[in-house]
Formats: structure tokens, sequence, C-alpha cells
């Protein structure tokens, strides 16, 4: 959840920054220096103590464990085995129906819009020829690529895009084990589960560095898991690769001004 999101739901629900810092564990000195907006890159632990807070807040998450933003609502496969499914049944799925699997729950996956699927693609075809240039064992992947998360058997997931630096984790079918670097770009259908589910997944698995792209809010979010820090950058900034010491980056002007040949100004995210 991004900051200028927290801050609507602050200013809905009325929150005082004094309330925020109780109910969240944060001093209340940062609370005010980050929707003060003097703090323009928070450290991770406290962005997620605040996100934690204002997704209760929002009421982000319903009694069916679904979620929604307000327009879309995630869905969520309804069936009384939710929470035990495991890769054996993920591999049983139907092939017209692509899901992905979470801590033994199944979530349906929409198709993507076609300007999400410009812009994916335009982040693997730029990534990838520098790593290629660059040299060295890493290997870029795009979607639908499998992940499989954690030692349970119970979570695989589908990134939009990803870097696997030890190859003995590729097995030809899928990632064993946590990518180096995952993006995820937002959609209306996946928003909620790609930026707090997923996003939860990823931190804990031992992905590096995990960035959002949203289209929407114009805003990428960069988590740099190894140093505990945030970052937030505009769709229309160059934006450099943590794992790499910003040696690589990805040049999101140049993808934007792509989108908008093809769709217009005002292109369906």
């Amino acid at each position: 959840m991004t900051i200028e999101e927290m801050e609507k739901i602050r200013k809905e629900k009325g929150l005082t920054y004094q309330q925020i810092s109780e109910e969240s564990g944060v001093a209340l000195g940062t609370v005010q220096k980050i929707f003060g907006k003097t703090t323009t890159s928070p450290r991770y632990d406290t962005v997620q103590k605040l996100t934690d807070l204002f997704v209760r807040e929002s009421n982000a998450y319903h009694a069916d464990g679904s979620a929604t933003d307000g327009r879309v609502k995630i869905r969520r496969i309804k069936t009384d085995r939710q929470g035990t499914y495991t890769i054996d049944d993920y591999y049983d799925w139907p092939d017209d129906e692509r899901v992905e699997l979470i801590d033994g729950v199944i979530y349906d996956m929409a198709a993507p819009t076609q300007s999400h699927q410009v812009v994916q693609y335009e982040i693997y075809t730029q990534v990838s020829a520098q790593i290629r240039k660059r040299g060295g064992g890493c290997v870029p992947l795009g979607a639908p690529s499998d992940v499989e998360l954690g030692d349970d058997r119970r979570t695989m997931v589908q990134p939009d895009f990803m870097i696997v630096c030890d190859r003995s984790k590729l097995d030809g079918q899928r990632c064993v084990g946590a990518p180096d670097f995952v993006i995820e770009i937002l959609s209306p259908s996946s928003r909620k589960k790609d930026a707090f589910i997923k996003h939860n997944k990823y931190m804990t698995s031992g992905v590096r560095e995990y960035w959002t792209v949203d289209l929407r809010d114009k805003l990428v979010t960069v988590y740099c898991c190894d140093e505990g820090r945030v970052f937030q950058y505009s769709v229309e900034e160059k934006v450099p690769i943590g794992i790499y010491d910003g040696a690589i980056a990805v040049d999101f002007g140049e993808i934007m001004e792509y989108v908008r040949d093809i769709f217009g100004e005002e292109f369906e995210e």
C-alpha cells in the first residue's frame, strides 16, 4: 500500500497521527514525518506496520478472506477445501483456468489487460538485454512461469517478471525457491493480492527485491528486502535495480511513452 493510499484512508477515517502511532506501534515523530512527506524512503518494517494498520482500517479483507479495493473484488475459488490445497492440486487444475496457490488457497487469475501485457513485455525486453550484455548466471523470466515458494508444497505463484541468479533453482518446469528479484504489475483484479498477500509471501520467502508497478496511480514501489528500505518512483522515471547496484535499470518513461502511443493517453490499466 502506498503512502498516498494510506493518507486517503486516514482522511476518510478521521485518524489522527497519535492514533496511527498507538495502533501501529510506529513512533509518533516518524508518523508525522511520513505523512508530512519529509521522509521519502521510510524503512520497510515501518511501512509494513503502517500497511497492516491501514488494511484493517479500510476493511480490505472480508469475512470469507477475499478482498476489495472499492471497485473490483479478488475472485477466490469458493470451496470447503480452501487452505488445504497443495502443489499436486495446482497441477491437476483444469488447463483453461489460470490460478495461483498461496498457503493452500487457490486464487483465480483473470487475463491481464493489453496495456498490462505490453508493460510486462517491455520490462522483460529491457532487463533481459542488459543482463545478457553484462553476462553472468542470472536468468530473467516472464509470466506465465511457476515459482514454488516455501517448503510445505502449498504455494505456487506466477510473477509478472523475475530474475533468478541461482540456476539450480530452475528445473525446466518451475523455479523452486525464491527468485532474487520480482515485479508485479497491479491490475484491478489483482491489486490487493499482489500488494498484500503475495507481497508478504515474497518478503518471508527470501526474495531480495520486490517491485509493484501501479499503472492506475502511476507509481513504482521498490522494496529492498536486504536493506529493509522502501522507495517510490513515478512511472515516468528510470528505476535502478538494487540487486545490480543500479547498473541495470528499467526506463519506465520509455515504456509509458510506448504504451500511450499504442492505446492513447487514457489507456485501460
